[in-house]
């Protein structure tokens, strides 16, 4: 490396944009590609939505070896940034900069590479922070919006980033919009803080951004199935409605008007939501993996009917299950959680060899998922050994796995109704087996009952006097019963 291209590197790993926002985790390009051009052709989101869309597309065109196209959508962000804000462009192009001026070099462009830096340094001469270790706002906003967009993982980077944004403009509607959406999507993370019957954050934050934005159909719609939640239904009912009078061929309004009517049992109207948005934007994972949600509700809405004809239409909405999830998997490879519903599926039609491919699939995956998805793929995999192969050892596995992951969530719970539903069957036929003892008492401890737990293991040892591991939890058990009497 010459100095000079020494010297330039220095400068880019200066700027601030997707080349040097570390992205590269969690990124399934095909179907991140799928989706920021439908952003783009609908024209969806607020105004500097699809610039931003035509920023981030071209990232991945650079990864995706597309270099050409890469700085064709560069220019088409660029112009769009132009259009959109005016005079008040210079700022919102900081990033659109940032990118050219490393596509250039990778291109091996170094004059214009510079020429990019050099906008990008007078920019921030013109507008500085106040502080080296601060962005503008612009720029936190436009990495919030890429966190985003970007996977799971990456939404609690843009809680952080939206929240800096809005210390700056506190105001801003795109920032307040986009800081509703985050936390409506980390919600799973916040609700076990919360006391009972306490609002979740995201209900202020959308009540707020509708309050600088009231058509926005999108955060209605979202306000809507969140106040569905806490049973504020004419509220909501309101939203809906309002929502698919602004917007109603918006396929984000659809989404999520679909999701309100199936959490409130209202499949056919979720189905009809959910198949209009798909018209529109027919490579959905997401919406694929609704719709195979509201026929799973279909089809065990079947199954408790236990009448000889209701078995025809079991296996018809099966078959519907089957192909939704198909369809989002095929679109979105890394949906491993509609991948392990996908496997009961097979497992229901005795298609024994494909769930378990599948489920070694999942579980090579575990290193790269989330606490909460690997809690739900070894529920779903226990569920595989308990009521489909009869495997009650490996059942007890995967639940007591699931069961031992910190988050109070639904898959938690069907875990330790399992390992509780094992054990007392065991001790129905046998009342000294320690090791059924052992798993009441583990699962009375997950659930934070010390005092029953330390009984269950003291049973435990009393059938199996020499066993190490009930002993260590006894122990463990009744230090920290101690101290709590203590304090």
């Amino acid at each position: 490396m010459t100095e000079g291209s020494s010297a330039l590197l220095s400068r880019l790993q200066q700027l601030q944009c997707h080349f040097t926002w570390d992205l590269k985790k969690d990124m399934d390009l095909k179907n991140l590609s799928t989706r920021l051009q439908d952003h783009i052709e609908l024209q969806l989101g607020q105004r500097g939505a699809v610039a931003r869309s035509y920023s981030f597309l071209a990232y991945v065109r650079y990864l995706q070896d597309q270099r050409e196209e890469a700085l064709s959508l560069l220019n088409q962000s660029e112009e769009t940034i132009r259009e959109s804000y005016g005079d008040e462009s210079e700022r919102r192009l900081i990033v659109t900069y940032g990118d050219m001026a490393w596509l250039k070099y990778h291109v091996g462009n170094f004059a214009q590479s510079q020429s990019y830096c050099q906008r990008v340094e007078d920019t921030l001469v013109k507008y500085p922070t106040g502080s080296s270790g601060s962005l503008l706002p612009e720029v936190y906003g436009e990495q919030a919006w890429t966190y985003l967009k970007l996977s799971k993982s990456y939404y609690l980077k843009a809680v952080d980033s939206f929240r800096k944004a809005l210390e700056i403009q506190t105001d801003d509607t795109e920032w307040n919009a986009g800081y509703a959406i985050a936390l409506f999507r980390t919600e799973e993370w916040v609700l076990e803080n919360l006391e009972e019957n306490e609002e979740p954050p995201s209900i202020k934050q959308l009540h707020f951004a509708l309050e600088l934005n009231p058509d926005d159909a999108v955060l209605q719609s979202m306000l809507a199935v969140k106040l569905g939640a806490y049973k504020k239904y004419e509220e909501a009912e309101g939203l809906l409605k309002k929502a698919l009078k602004t917007d109603p061929d918006n396929p984000h309004v659809s989404r999520y008007v679909g999701k309100y009517f199936r959490n409130h049992h209202r499949l056919d109207e979720s189905i009809d939501m959910l198949e209009r948005a798909l018209k529109r934007t027919t490579q959905s994972s997401f919406i694929h993996h609704q719709l195979a949600l509201c026929y799973m509700r279909k089809k065990i809405a079947e199954q408790s009917r236990k009448h000889f004809s209701s078995q025809r239409e079991v296996r018809y909405w099966r078959r519907c299950c089957i192909r939704e999830f198909e369809m989002a998997v095929k679109i979105k490879p890394s949906f491993h959680l509609a991948w392990a519903d996908l496997a009961l599926l097979y497992a229901e039609e005795r298609n024994f060899r494909r769930a378990e491919e599948i489920f070694q699939q999942c579980l090579l995956k575990l290193p790269e998922c989330d606490e909460s998805l690997s809690q739900a793929i070894h529920q779903r995999y226990g569920d595989f050994h308990y009521h489909h192969k009869r495997n009650e050892a490996q059942a007890i596995v995967h639940y007591t796995k699931g069961l031992l992951i910190p988050l109070k969530k639904y898959e938690k719970k069907v875990c330790a109704k399992k390992l509780k539903q094992i054990a007392e069957r065991r001790l129905s036929r046998n009342p000294g087996d320690g090791e059924a003892l052992a798993l009441l008492g583990q699962v009375a401890r997950a659930e934070g009952n010390r005092k029953e737990a330390a009984e269950f293991y003291e049973k435990a040892l009393n059938c199996d006097k020499d066993n190490e591991e009930y002993l260590s939890a006894l122990c463990e058990l009744r230090l920290q019963l101690q101290g709590s009497s203590s304090d």
